[in-house]
């Protein structure tokens, strides 16, 4: 799997990588052919925006967008409905 993370107006240090690689390495459970997840963390004016955009192979993407205050919140809502997505 491909994992592309793209940070605008947000700096991202090692801990937070991190944390965004162990949580899509997390969806692997479901043994989707996934081969490429985007990540696009963007500031917004209160908070962040959190998008997780999941490329399966023979089937539609699956994009989860997650708004919070916190980046690392946001980061665990996003994986949260994404696993519920993943489930489906």
């Amino acid at each position: 799997m491909n994992l592309q993370i793209h940070a605008k107006e947000v700096t991202l240090n090692d801990n937070t990588k991190a944390h965004i690689e162990s949580a899509v390495e997390s969806l692997k459970k479901y043994k989707l052919d996934v081969t490429t997840t985007n990540v696009n963390i963007t500031k917004q004016k209160q908070g962040v925006l959190v998008e997780f955009d999941c490329h399966i192979a023979h089937a539609q993407p699956i994009v989860i967008s997650q708004a919070d205050n916190s980046l690392e919140t946001a980061i665990d809502l996003a994986v949260e409905r994404a696993s519920k997505a993943f489930r489906r």
